[in-house]
């Protein structure tokens, strides 16, 4: 199983990004996905995630800022960034936990997100 993420880029504070992410290879189904980020000189953090049913949660200091979503259809999920501040920065990894033969969490490859002027 393979997580490929893409989308990242440098953007001006205020602008916007839309990450994506798509699972690939022996999958049976896919439960949760979400994105973590991880600042320099900081711990992974979650940022959002998304159940197989829609339901979501979202980090205190991107709520009305970033909204995940997922195509099931597609194993893919994304995460549209708007609003973006210079504390946004870091590298964000796309999660997801997928069922096939056992439960295993995935972790895609990070893309480098850098708010700045």
């Amino acid at each position: 199983v393979q997580l490929q993420a893409s989308g990242g880029g440098l953007v001006q504070p205020g602008g916007s990004l839309k990450l994506s992410c798509a699972a690939s290879g022996s999958i049976f189904s896919v439960n949760a996905m979400g994105w973590y980020r991880q600042a320099p000189g900081k711990q992974r953090e979650l940022v959002a995630a998304i159940t197989s049913g829609g339901s979501t949660n979202y980090a205190d200091p991107v709520k009305g800022r970033f909204t995940i979503s997922r195509d099931n259809a597609k194993n893919t999920v994304y995460l549209q960034m708007n609003s973006l501040k210079p504390e946004d920065t870091a590298v964000y990894y796309c999660n997801a936990r997928i069922l096939y033969l056992v439960l295993t969490d995935y972790w895609g490859q990070g893309t480098q997100v850098t708010v700045s002027s």
